[in-house]
């Protein structure tokens, strides 16, 4: 029997010929990914452990994103933490205001990850660089400690879940609807400890933006991690960010998956994900006209160049609804250079947004747009849990960047379909 694309990535960093599914292995690591809240606890139980070194610091990145620029005195004391301890382990990959950004867009344009890779990271949205065919998932502090000293982990194989998208995306539909409508079929837990692997016509035409869209979300369903095969749409992001080849695993014709899921896209109109859950998703024409108090477009979700050029499409000539705050949050330091280069900006300003520094902020109810009692948001973020972005009271629902810009202009939940004529 064959293997999966997991099921080989695991192999070959246990060094052995086949896993199944449900069996334990240690595996070396490519890349342990932490982050400004998550490091801080990671160096104390290293120090604890009685560690003397990292197992390679060129195989850690530290990435300055959650609470950046820090908000309080407890965030600037965590960044300090994982400052001294990139100083004194001589980590490399170390990524601070001003040239960070939030790392899971920042990691895979730095070109730390190549297809094939075994990467863990202190951040359950690890799984974007799934993407990259990689297998890629999120551990605890706790965990990270022991991967910087060791430069290995462990793991139970997972099963895996095919994920099948045929047909053309309609005009305003992206990576963010396909991952919606998986999470809203499948529910919170319905690939718990699986594999998503997507697969078809759909995706081999899906640009990078969309596929680590597609990955990001593979958390929201349970799963452990989210894979694309890479090809050559990965070779073409990759020229100039990695200078390992890496390994392009397909699946064996053979390999057994848990389930099958199949979707014709054709059709698919765009999606919301509703309070309070990302899958609790309606189409766009069940929730139109709610309105809305705040749009945060961005993140590590939808922070790419791609994104904020179809926002901008929409938003230019327009201006934002007088009722209504629209935050737009570059992925990196890199994409908001490019906002810039290509008069995006520009165009944000004018039509009345507030351009914030990369950083995961209101996302996770940090900063940069916390919601108050009772307000309503549309964001373009992975995760509208009760409290997880401002007030208890507060509702969250998730879009695309399209709904999102739409929204900015009404004031309400709009199909851009409407609005573009």
């Amino acid at each position: 029997m064959g293997m999966t694309i997991a099921e080989k990535i695991l192999a070959a960093h246990a060094g052995v010929p086949v896993v199944r599914p449900g069996e334990l292995y240690f595996a070396g690591l490519d890349l342990v990914m932490g982050t400004d809240v998550t490091t801080a606890l990671s160096a104390e139980v290293f120090a604890q452990m009685g560690a003397q070194r990292v197992f390679d610091p060129d195989k850690i990145a530290l990435v300055n994103d959650h609470f950046v620029p820090a908000k309080d005195i407890a965030a600037a004391t965590l960044a300090q933490t994982m400052r001294r301890f990139a100083e004194r382990y001589g980590i490399r990959h170390y990524y601070e205001v001003g040239s960070s950004g939030i790392c899971h867009t920042l990691v895979p344009d730095e070109g730390l990850v190549a297809p094939g890779d075994l990467v863990v990271g202190a951040d359950s949205h690890t799984c974007t660089y799934g993407a990259l065919g990689a297998f890629a998932t999120g551990i605890g502090s706790t965990d990270m400690a022991a991967a910087w000293a060791l430069g290995e982990s462990w793991f139970r194989v997972p099963e895996t879940i095919r994920v099948i998208f045929r047909g053309r995306l309609p005009e305003w539909v992206g990576g963010k609807d396909l991952i919606l409508r998986v999470v809203g079929d499948l529910g919170e837990d319905g690939a718990r400890y699986k594999a998503l692997e997507f697969w078809g016509h759909t995706i081999e035409d899906l640009p990078m933006a969309g596929r680590f869209t597609v990955c990001n979300m593979a958390i929201e369903a349970g799963a452990k991690t989210g894979i694309i095969a890479a090809d050559d749409v990965t070779r073409e992001y990759l020229k100039g960010r990695v200078t390992r080849h890496g390994v392009y695993h397909r699946p064996d014709p053979d390999a057994r998956y848990a389930r099958t899921l199949e979707y014709d896209v054709s059709g698919l109109e765009p999606l919301v994900a509703c309070p309070y859950s990302p899958a609790n998703v309606k189409l766009i024409s069940q929730v139109e006209a709610l309105p809305i108090d705040q749009v945060v477009l961005g993140s590590c979700t939808n922070g790419r160049i791609e994104d904020f050029r179809i926002a901008a499409t929409i938003l230019k000539s327009r201006g934002v609804h007088p009722k209504l705050r629209l935050i737009a949050i570059p992925g990196s330091q890199a994409v908001f250079r490019q906002l810039l280069d290509e008069g995006i900006a520009a165009v944000l300003v004018e039509a009345g947004a507030t351009i914030s520094p990369p950083t995961c902020g209101p996302c996770i109810g940090g900063h940069m747009g916390v919601l108050g009692p009772g307000e309503r948001g549309l964001f373009t973020t992975n995760r509208n849990f009760k409290g997880r972005n401002g007030h208890p009271t507060s509702e969250v629902y998730l879009s695309g960047p399209a709904v999102a810009a739409a929204a900015a202009v009404t004031g309400k939940i709009t199909d851009p379909r409407t609005l573009m004529g």
